[in-house]
């Protein structure tokens, strides 16, 4: 995918928007911390192996997104806002994995 093809925005310093309804996001953080997905039912903790190559994700419908990649933010987030499809946002906070406050509903509605 070039860059008018990508399947979400960034916006602000900590903000991911979601804008494509038939790719979900993998978003990676940090070596070690946990991977995240968002798709048209919300955010939540990334369950399967994440793909090695871009091509391997696009053939299952994924994007990565690396936070700390030049294209995105340029360094890992402690705290990162993901808007998703299902009109929500959530602040994913790492400082908090493991906890029910990892990953939590920012706004209801944010359109």
């Amino acid at each position: 995918m070039n860059n008018y093809e990508k399947a979400f925005l960034v916006s602000g310093r900590n903000t991911l928007i979601h804008k494509q309804k038939k790719v979900d996001l993998v978003i990676v953080n940090d070596s070690g911390d946990p991977v995240i997905v968002s798709t048209r039912h919300g955010v939540k903790i990334f369950e399967e192996e994440v793909p090695s190559s871009k091509a391997e994700a696009k053939a299952r419908y994924l994007e990565l997104v690396d936070i700390a990649s030049s294209d995105v933010f340029s360094e890992n987030k402690t705290l990162l806002f993901v808007q998703a499809l299902n009109n929500k946002e959530y602040k994913v906070d790492y400082s908090k994995v493991g906890t029910d406050l990892f990953i939590r509903i920012h706004q209801e509605n944010y359109i």
